[in-house]
């Protein structure tokens, strides 16, 4: 298996769905980290995120370093 071989379906945040709003969309790969992409532009290309880097985004999710 390639390192981002994507190997679960995208999915939106419920949160973007129920407000009819566009969002992001992720997917897990091989390797444990995570593909992201535009939910509004689904050809426009994709990001990775090593499992490391996804644990730190949402470690810092929930303690709020992204609240506005």
């Amino acid at each position: 298996m390639k390192r981002h071989e994507i190997v679960t379906a995208f999915k939106k945040a419920s949160a973007s769905q129920s407000a009819g709003q566009d969002c992001v969309e992720v997917a897990q790969t091989a390797d444990g980290g995570r593909a992201v992409r535009d939910s509004k532009n689904r050809d426009g290309g994709l990001q990775f995120y090593a499992p490391e880097e996804w644990a730190a985004f949402i470690d810092g999710v929930k303690a709020g370093a992204f609240a506005r």
